[in-house]
């Protein structure tokens, strides 16, 4: 059994009901959340001409191995109609695996922890969230320390959804 660290988003349409949805399926075909954390609104990072995210995080207990539960969170978001034509663009749902216990992997389906998750407050604030001393693994640093060290500008709020 795996503990595994997700983040979802969505930036079309009604984004509540797909963090609703993907949660659910989730739920049934990944493993049983055991945390989520609130929704935050995001302004978009990286790419910034686009709409504003909705994003939460999610604690998961998974029978899965990571590339398998890469795999299941692939399918959906195809299932769920996400399409990848601009990268980092506007997108229906999007999956992320941040960590899975203290695993590290580097591969080109996945790359864990998440590259990027340390640079990112929309990732670090709902991680706090719900596993605020939760150590990441190649920078043995609690996601509180990181999000207290994290220059990352953009604007994030909690939302009530």
């Amino acid at each position: 059994m795996h503990l595994a660290y997700l983040l979802i988003g969505s930036n079309l349409g009604d984004k509540a009901t797909y963090l609703k949805n993907a949660s659910s399926y989730i739920q049934q075909q990944c493993g049983q959340i055991v945390k989520q954390s609130s929704f935050y609104e995001t302004e978009p990072w990286g790419f910034t001409e686009q709409p504003s995210f909705l994003n939460q995080a999610l604690c998961i207990k998974t029978d899965l191995a990571p590339t398998q539960l890469m795999h299941a969170l692939l399918q959906i978001e195809s299932l769920m109609g996400r399409t990848r034509t601009i990268k980092m663009g506007p997108r229906i749902i999007d999956l992320d695996i941040l960590q899975i216990d203290q695993q590290i992997i580097n591969t080109p389906l996945l790359q864990l922890p998440h590259p990027a998750m340390h640079l990112r407050r929309f990732a670090l604030i709902p991680m706090v969230e719900i596993a605020p001393t939760l150590v990441h693994p190649t920078l043995n640093k609690t996601m509180t320390q990181l999000l207290t060290a994290c220059s990352d500008e953009t604007n994030v709020q909690k939302k009530i959804v």
